[in-house]
């Protein structure tokens, strides 16, 4: 049975849309930018800030040793002007019933209340430190009805039996990314008379410095996201957070002898990982979770069946036939925003952030469909953006960073490839904050691509690589989260601080690793 159900590509974009009653009337009327946000913040014109990125974390599985507050508890110690999340804010499917759990409670220091988190409401989250995260594939999940009743109607059995393992899931999934909205996003479809909206819209939406019309973001007051993908500007660089869950879809095999011999491969393939998972199952029904060995051998499958489920649903959207759904709305938004942000001569940098990595040598996303499905309409994007602009310094990348999440990993890599827009980037993949993490594949750290001729060509290098490693008593789970600061100049100066909370031999450990300094 397939855990979890995720939503199509075109139900997610009209969900969300309605959900912040994209572009009606009233809104335009106020001629609102309904994708940007202003964070109402006295530092934010400072060039020198630092900010912190966390992602994949929104787990609560762990009964001892949990690696989620762990990382909360080290990013407390580091300063900092915002959070970025890259997304997988509450496994497994983004359920309401989850929010307290695996995401209130390990971060209750960060929101207002916080003292009392039982007390938080999970729509009605406000935030100390702005905290700006976007949408991972898990927010987006919903959990097949059966699955949910089978959950329920055998908890209290499973509770009282050695059997004692849980999915993090309850009666009922995200319901197409609805709890992610309600707790982050102005959810403007809860406000029914057009008085009480106009109302609401003349509070929240105010005029910047620039003119401009938009939401407010007022740390400890109103912590709210405009959009599902949204923009903002902190310190002279512009941020733009994507929602990759709209542009990931792999393109169809082609019509001919090789695309059905890759047919019948991935198909075969389906039918082995649904073997070794029923395996799983059957070997995670012996552990008990309150064994601290136990639990770490059940932290370990249930990320096994997590990761074969997410290369079965990559597999279905490869053998998809149907036509492929692109969110061409939101990137040409990405387009004409940084082309924008080009031609303003205050706008020292850019970074985006997004969920799914472009580039990622973690060995169970390195070559899947969603990656390069990524990777290929964001060079898309940049390559438009570079051909309209003209004039980008030599060895100057479109942006600075791109930072993402859903690999299980703290990954550095450096694009050098100069046939594409996409050259010149450092990439940091962010998504070993909180579930269980994986290995880097057995190829080595050199990414390839072969072009339309035939000729195999390098595109980018890992410069860095923090995850599982080590096996039997050895190994180790090092946890992780950045804290980035920007140094003033153009262009900034990035000190890349990469911090580690490593889980070995069932104690902790916590350090650092040397800073990198982009721009030096």
């Amino acid at each position: 049975m397939q855990f979890v159900k995720d939503p199509s590509i075109s139900v997610k974009i009209n969900e969300m849309k309605q959900r912040v009653r994209w572009q009606e009337s009233v809104i335009k009327e106020r001629a609102i930018d309904q994708t940007k946000l202003f964070i109402e913040d006295s530092n934010r014109d400072n060039p020198d800030f630092s900010f912190l990125v966390i992602g994949d974390s929104g787990c609560g599985q762990h009964y001892d040793n949990h690696p989620q507050r762990q990382i909360a508890e080290l990013m407390l110690k580091q300063s900092a002007n915002f959070i970025l999340h890259t997304g997988d804010v509450v496994y497994q499917v983004g359920s309401k019933e989850y929010y307290y759990k695996n995401f209130i409670k390990p971060y209750k220091e960060y929101l207002v209340g916080g003292d009392s988190p039982k007390q938080i409401a999970y729509d009605e989250l406000i935030f100390k430190l702005p905290f700006l995260p976007v949408l991972g594939n898990h927010d987006y999940y919903d959990l097949p009805l059966v699955y949910g009743v089978l959950s329920q109607l055998t908890w209290g059995v499973r509770r009282l039996l050695p059997i004692k393992f849980d999915f993090d899931v309850g009666w009922h999934g995200s319901f197409k990314g609805k709890a992610y909205s309600k707790a982050f996003l102005d959810y403007l479809a809860d406000i029914k008379s057009s008085h009480s909206l106009a109302k609401h819209l003349d509070k929240h939406y105010g005029v910047t410095p620039d003119g401009s019309r938009c939401l407010s973001y007022q740390p400890g007051h109103f912590t709210r996201l405009p959009n599902r993908y949204y923009t903002f500007s902190y310190g002279g660089i512009d941020f733009f957070a994507l929602d990759s869950n709209t542009f990931n879809a792999p393109s169809p095999l082609p019509d001919t002898k090789a695309g059905e011999l890759m047919r019948h491969s991935l198909v075969k393939r389906r039918k082995e990982l649904e073997t070794r998972k029923e395996k799983i199952l059957t070997e995670m029904q012996s552990l008990n979770p309150e064994k601290t060995e136990e639990a770490e051998m059940l932290d370990d499958k249930e990320g096994q069946i997590n990761q074969i489920e997410e290369e079965q649903l990559d597999i279905d959207k490869r053998l998809d036939k149907h036509q492929v759904t692109i969110d061409f709305e939101q990137l040409h938004w990405l387009r004409d925003q940084l082309i924008k942000s080009w031609q303003n001569p205050e706008i020292r940098g850019r970074v985006i952030y997004l969920h799914h990595p472009p580039y990622v040598t973690e060995k169970t996303k390195w070559d899947q469909g969603q990656t390069l499905a990524v990777r290929h309409r964001l060079r898309y994007v940049f390559n438009e953006v570079a051909q309209i602009i003209g004039n980008i310094p030599q060895n100057t990348g479109i942006v600075d960073l791109v930072l993402s999440g859903h690999a299980h990993c703290l990954e550095h890599l450096y694009t050098e490839n100069k046939q594409q827009a996409d050259s010149f980037i450092h990439w940091l993949v962010c998504g070993g904050s909180g579930h269980s993490l994986r290995r880097q594949r057995r190829e080595g750290s050199i990414l390839k691509e072969t072009d339309e001729q035939g000729v195999e060509h390098q595109v980018a290098r890992s410069l860095k690589f923090i995850g599982r490693n080590g096996h039997g008593s050895h190994k180790k789970r090092p946890y992780s989260f950045l804290q980035i600061e920007v140094k003033g100049g153009k262009p900034p100066q990035y000190v890349i601080h990469y911090h580690i909370a490593e889980l070995y031999q069932h104690h902790w450990h916590n350090y650092q690793l040397d800073p990198m300094v982009i721009n030096e």
